[in-house]
């Protein structure tokens, strides 16, 4: 039993994070070329919001039910929006310190390798 429902969240897993939009645009932006758009993106949660909103009115008027699960889901995705801008700024800030520091190493390997050449040649 406990093995079916480890399989059936994996394989549900999967599925959202191949599938839906969300996902998909989240996996972009933790790439390398896509930390600097982690700020701006989060600004997609104001849509998500007021989509939360509309539904939550509807809901209040006498709407269907079913509406609350997409409340919820409107939240949901504003939440992973909004907590994505300062985790990819943390990730871009420690990306770009381990790059320089790698540019820093290779240049001073090159400087070195220079001076050895020129104190081989010079003997």
């Amino acid at each position: 039993m406990f093995r079916l429902l480890w399989a059936a969240s994996v394989r549900t897993r999967y599925f959202l994070r191949r599938y839906m939009p969300t996902n998909i645009l989240l996996d972009l932006i933790r790439t390398r070329r896509g930390l600097k758009w982690g700020v701006p993106a989060m600004l997609l949660a104001a849509p998500y919001l007021l989509a939360a909103s509309i539904c939550t009115n509807l809901i209040a008027g006498g709407g269907p039910g079913w509406l609350n699960i997409l409340v919820i889901l409107c939240i949901w995705n504003a939440l992973k929006f909004i907590l994505m801008g300062p985790v990819s700024l943390a990730h871009l800030i420690r990306t770009r310190l381990q790059e320089a520091t790698v540019r820093r190493h290779v240049r001073r390997q090159s400087e070195g390798m220079k001076s050895a050449r020129y104190a081989t040649i010079g003997s």
